[in-house]
This record gives C-alpha cells, sequence and structure tokens, in this order.
C-alpha cells in the first residue's frame, strides 16, 4: 500500500501512456464550454464556490459549476483512476497536504505558473514552494499553516509564575529550554504536569528543521534532524515527560480537556500542545470548549508547518482559462481572502490581506490574544522546498520503527536499520 501511495500514480500512467491525457491537453481552442467539475475532500471549497466566487460581480452566471465531495481518506483512491486513464477527470480539485506533492510530481497537472507570475509579489513563498516541481507551479493554496505551541494560561501562572506568552516563549526558546521547562514541570508538580501529552508532537517541528529532504537523487537520506528527534522522543518518554498516548488519541484530547489519566487512572495536567493555525479552530475549540480563556500561544522551539490544502487542475481540461480564474480566486484574490479570513479565521496566503487585518483580532478563547498576528509573523520562517511524493510512505515507516526504540522494543541503531532496509523495498530507493 505504501508503494502504491508513492509512486502508484505514475506507474499507472506510464503504463496507459496517458492516452486520454494526451489528448485533451492544450485544448482550450476546442471547447468554450462554461462547465467546470470540482472534486475536494474538504467543504470549504464548495463553500468558497457557492458563497463568494458565485456571488462575486465579476463571476456570478458565468459559469456552471459542478460539486463533488469525498472523504480525505477515500480521495485519493477515486482521483487516482481517472486522471491515470483521462476518463471522467475532474477539472480542479483540492489537495491535502499528505499527498499534495504526488500529484504536484505526477505529470498530470495543468501548469499554473502564469497564475504565479501575477501574484508573486504578494503571496507567501511556502504553499507556492509546495506547489512548485521542476521549476513550475502546479498548484496553490489560499492557506498558511505555521505551527506553534499552544498552552494552559493556568499552569503556566501555577508552574512558570507567568502566562505571559513573551514570557512562556522564553522558557520553550530551543530544545535544551524546552527540556529544563519539562523538568521544571514534573519537579513543582512532583510528577503530575507533563510538558505534552504525546512524543508525536514532536515530529512536524523536527521535521521542519531538517537541511535535505527524505530523498537525494534517488537515495534515501535520514537528516541528523530525525535522529534528534528520535533522542527527543526517547528523553521525554523516559523521563517522564510526556503522557504516552498517540495523537489523535482519546488521551490526547483527554489532556486538552483538563481529564487526562495516566496508565494507572491517576490524574494529570498537560502543559502544552504542538498544533498549526487550523489546530485552535478545529481541535482546541472543538474538542475542549469548556477551558476557553485558558489557553494561550508562543512560536516555541522551532518554526514548521502542519497540514493545509492545495488547488490544483486537471492538464486536460477542456476549459484550462476558466479552471485558472477559479484556482486563481480562491487562492489569490485579495477581496474574497480578506472576507474568508473575517469570516473563518484562516490565516490566508495573501500577505496583503494578511498585512491589512492582522493587528484587528483578539480571540476570546486565547484570552484575547491576537493569534492572526503572531501567526502571520511565523509564516515568514516555514521552508516548502522539503517536500516530496514520497513523504507520506517514508513518514509512516519512519514513524513505526521511532517508536519501537522509544518503547524499548529496539536500539536506536536496529531501528533506523529496520527503517532503511523497508523504505528500500517498498519505495526501490538506494540507501
Amino acid at each position: 500500500m505504501k508503494k502504491v501511495v508513492a509512486i502508484g500514480l505514475a506507474a499507472v500512467c506510464a503504463s496507459l501512456a496517458f492516452v486520454g491525457c494526451s489528448k485533451k491537453e492544450g485544448s482550450s481552442g476546442a471547447d468554450k464550454s462554461n462547465k467546470l467539475v470540482v472534486w475536494s475532500f474538504t467543504d470549504e471549497l464548495d463553500g468558497m464556490i457557492k458563497n463568494y466566487f458565485s456571488k462575486d460581480s465579476r463571476f456570478a452566471g458565468k459559469y456552471d459549476i459542478s460539486y463533488s465531495l469525498t472523504p480525505t481518506d477515500q480521495f485519493p483512491n477515486k482521483l487516482d483512476p481517472v486522471l491515470a486513464s483521462g476518463s471522467g477527470c475532474p477539472d480542479v480539485f483540492a489537495l491535502e497536504d499528505a499527498f499534495v506533492r504526488k500529484y504536484i510530481e505526477s505529470g498530470l497537472l495543468l501548469d499554473i505558473t502564469d497564475i504565479y507570475n501575477e501574484v508573486k509579489d504578494k503571496v507567501y513563498p511556502y504553499p507556492v514552494e509546495v506547489g512548485t516541481y521542476d521549476g513550475k507551479v502546479y498548484g496553490m493554496s489560499w492557506q498558511v499553516t505555521p505551527g506553534a505551541v499552544f498552552y494552559r494560561r493556568s499552569l503556566a501562572k501555577k508552574y512558570l509564575g507567568t502566562d505571559d506568552p513573551a514570557e512562556v516563549q522564553k522558557h520553550l526558546a530551543n530544545w535544551d529550554k524546552f527540556l529544563e521547562t519539562a523538568e521544571l514541570l514534573k519537579q513543582k508538580s512532583n510528577g503530575d504536569c507533563y510538558i505534552v501529552s504525546s512524543t508525536g508532537d514532536m515530529f512536524k517541528p523536527y521535521s521542519a528543521g531538517r537541511s535535505k529532504p527524505w530523498v537525494v537523487d534517488g537515495k534515501l537520506v535520514v537528516d541528523p534532524k530525525m535522529e534528534e528527534y528520535m533522542d527527543m522522543c526517547k528523553t521525554l518518554h523516559d523521563k517522564g515527560y510526556e503522557g504516552r498516548v498517540g495523537q489523535w488519541s482519546e488521551g490526547w484530547f483527554a489532556g486538552m480537556k483538563g481529564t487526562f489519566k495516566d496508565e494507572t487512572g491517576k490524574d494529570k495536567e498537560i502543559f502544552s500542545y504542538f498544533l498549526p493555525t487550523w489546530g485552535l479552530h478545529y481541535v482546541l475549540k472543538t474538542n475542549a470548549p469548556e477551558s476557553s480563556g485558558d489557553w494561550a500561544m508562543c512560536a516555541g522551539p522551532v518554526g514548521y508547518r502542519w497540514g493545509g490544502t492545495w488547488v490544483g487542475a486537471w492538464k486536460g481540461t477542456k476549459n484550462p482559462n476558466a479552471a485558472k480564474e477559479l484556482i486563481k480566486y480562491i487562492a489569490t484574490d485579495d477581496t474574497f481572502l480578506e472576507s474568508w479570513a473575517k469570516d473563518t479565521g484562516d490565516v490566508v496566503s495573501n500577505k496583503k490581506v494578511v498585512d491589512k487585518i492582522k493587528d484587528s483580532y483578539s480571540d476570546p478563547y486565547l484570552g484575547g490574544q491576537n493569534h492572526y498576528a503572531a501567526f502571520a509573523k511565523m509564516a515568514d520562517n516555514v521552508n516548502g522546498k522539503l517536500s516530496q511524493g514520497t513523504d507520506q510512505a517514508i513518514e509512516s515507516i519512519f514513524g513505526e520503527e521511532s517508536n519501537a526504540y522509544v518503547n524499548g522494543e529496539k536500539s536506536k541503531e536496529q531501528a533506523l536499520e529496520d527503517f532503511k532496509t523497508q523504505v528500500a523495498s517498498t519505495l526501490s530507493l538506494s540507501l
């Protein structure tokens, strides 16, 4: 399955020689239809089209748009066969961060570099870096998703003497400070306060710090940062600084609600979570409404990103100009993105819009803190150049082997060796 995720689409397309796609590529003059078929795994795109694009005086009545929603875990399985055959392809579709690079690198997407060239002075660089392959842009995003550390104000006051984000940041300014604070929390709480509930929270921050991607010239690369990640997780586990639950588990959410219990059933406190922009609205607020006002955020040890949605188009679309117009609107339009940001709280990818509105926010859930301005600053330091189509498959294997090491099932050396062997076998990469 992992092999299919990483290279299956390219292999299928090669075997079919893209008969359907090649016939339709560059056919903008052959079909002046105003119809657009849009596929997505998120209802956000549907709302953008119905409530903004179709009501905008510049585009109202201009296009007949058909929209289809498929759950995220089923979306690639729906999209892959039609792209490979060139039959029944949507014109425009959404691409989730976990699999966006698979399609960016597939050779099946419409080149939208011309859109980027028109707007490059006003958009954040990293979403375009993710959507770029061999010097051409194939996907753009309406949002940026830098990550931060969200912490409980009451616990910060109790154990650090302050809940002020600037002061708490000093306690989390780098990984050494992070570990010092973890020990401080443990000592002052008699072991009842963990700095995080899961070592899984460490993955995105550490992977963002790499200097090289996973694959270079067809060879697997284990960046030193990923070995540091393994060491950090082992330290947190062995020293009792983390709650020993998995991300997205019941225990992970329990820590947000203040109902976390350890393996013996004893009540424990969770000081913080590493989460991106959407984590505030769709994780914390959704799962822990009762703790509103008791949260704040700071940048934490390193800059990182997590998640996001890109928009691209099939290269054989009968209406490439219409597809580009829709993508340009969703990912870059000043008027739309200002409205979208104000209506949803989403941190948008248009810097011009962000600069205009960032100082007007105050979120009650964060005790009145302006999260928007803080995230806008963090977005400037995000790197999107490390993303590759094989990331999802490789990182899944790496996570399994890292957990085996952290839990004492394997030595670090054995876990790394097994990781390399499994990746080489699954993805046919050189070591």
